[in-house]
């Protein structure tokens, strides 16, 4: 198992901690209600250096990893003063040629235009699987591709008052908190110098609340860290970010997504794809999907009102419930939600079951499960009245 560069700190701050992905990493600080609560309502930060970091130099780095994933990432940086880079970075899939999923990421212009050079943050499943494809697929007198997740961190700071802390403590006002606040999803700043000597600091939408992704050098973030929680961060753990991804309604890799699903599987197709782009690996599939087929499955949210979180893989039947009827989908993650006072999960479906309609959760006689549209909000009334938003019982999120 690798270790966080800040392992030792998130330690002597009482982490109880868990192994995720070949990660050890803090499942939480002794208080998972406390840090969702900041998380939400005033300012929290999570240690997310177990996720990938992939910088891409040469001669043509922008072209090779254009032909490679499935959104365009001809978006080049712009230069807002001598000290900062703004610039919008694309989300995208890796794929296989029958249009499988190898990982999902973000590609980031980590330079000025006139040098172009990337930097791509993978899901900590997808980082092995894009490697090896980058090794096989990246012709090397154009590309170049170095794993820097080792020399690398990020933090993901969260909440109300991200964006004024993010700016003070993080961008050291070079760029102001109203700025940071109106940056769309993906778009970013890099403060400090040279790109990758500084610290990028990028929109995130994966927690459904204001936060922002600083990725900066190993020796760097340790100071970030501390000054997060000297101005008023609490530390967040695993748990934590996964409830708040699931609320979200947004599926991870390694969880949600696998080498067996294809994007438009997941509800990716706004986000990650780009049916304008020239060719990629794996674009047949995906626009024949579009022009003349459908998926099987499609990714749906899931009410479970006072039932326990179920573990990822269990079954759900119906919606005959007269007669024994074969299971029509599965459960990827689920949690506790405080937002919407009740248990939630994310879960393939038959494409012939459309929201809304009643499922059986583990048996065809087991407990009803709703199923909504997905993000959450669009499926209706979902939190009882007056519901205390806290966890009825356990921990947050779902099993690392």
């Amino acid at each position: 198992m690798s270790r966080l560069p800040l392992h030792d700190a998130h330690a002597a701050s009482g982490a109880v901690f868990a192994e995720v992905h070949g990660w050890t990493i803090p499942r939480h600080y002794g208080d998972p209600a406390g840090e969702y609560r900041a998380a939400v309502g005033t300012l929290g930060v999570a240690d997310r250096s177990y996720r990938g970091r992939v910088r891409v130099t040469g001669r043509s780095p922008v072209e090779v990893i254009h032909g490679l994933v499935t959104n365009d990432v001809r978006r080049p940086a712009t230069r807002l003063s001598d000290d900062v880079l703004a610039g919008r970075g694309a989300y995208a899939a890796l794929l296989t040629p029958k249009g499988r999923m190898i990982a999902d990421l973000r590609v980031f212009w980590w330079s000025p235009p006139e040098t172009p050079e990337l930097l791509l943050d993978i899901a900590a499943a997808g980082l092995a699987g894009a490697v090896e494809h980058f090794r096989r697929y990246m012709p090397p007198r154009l590309a170049r591709s170095e794993d820097v997740t080792g020399t690398t961190g990020m933090l993901t700071v969260v909440g109300p008052r991200a964006a004024e802390v993010v700016s003070r403590e993080v961008a050291a006002l070079r760029v102001e908190a109203g700025e940071l606040a109106a940056l769309a999803e993906d778009a970013y700043r890099i403060v400090g110098g040279e790109p990758h000597g500084g610290v990028l600091i990028a929109r995130t939408g994966d927690a459904g609340v204001a936060a922002f992704d600083v990725i900066a050098a190993r020796e760097t973030i340790g100071g970030l860290w501390e000054a997060l929680v000297r101005a008023g961060a609490l530390p967040i753990g695993y748990g934590v970010w996964e409830t708040l991804r699931i609320e979200a309604g947004r599926p991870a890799y390694g969880v949600d997504m696998t080498e067996a699903t294809i994007p438009v599987e997941a509800g990716l197709e706004e986000r990650a794809i780009d049916y304008r782009k020239g060719c990629y690996t794996g674009q047949e599939v995906i626009v024949r999907i579009r022009d003349r087929g459908h998926v099987n499955w499609k990714l749906r949210g899931i009410l479970l009102g006072e039932q326990a979180a179920p573990a990822p893989g269990t079954e759900l039947f119906g919606p005959d419930a007269g007669r024994a009827v074969g299971a029509v989908g599965r459960i990827t993650s689920a949690a506790q939600s405080p937002k919407f006072g009740q248990t939630i999960a994310l879960a393939y479906l038959r494409r012939e079951i459309a929201a809304p309609a009643t499922l059986r959760l583990g048996a065809p006689s087991g407990p009803e499960a709703q199923v909504v549209e997905l993000p959450f909000e669009s499926g209706g009334s979902l939190a009882p009245a007056g519901q205390s938003p806290d966890w009825p019982r356990g921990e947050p999120g779902g099993s690392p």
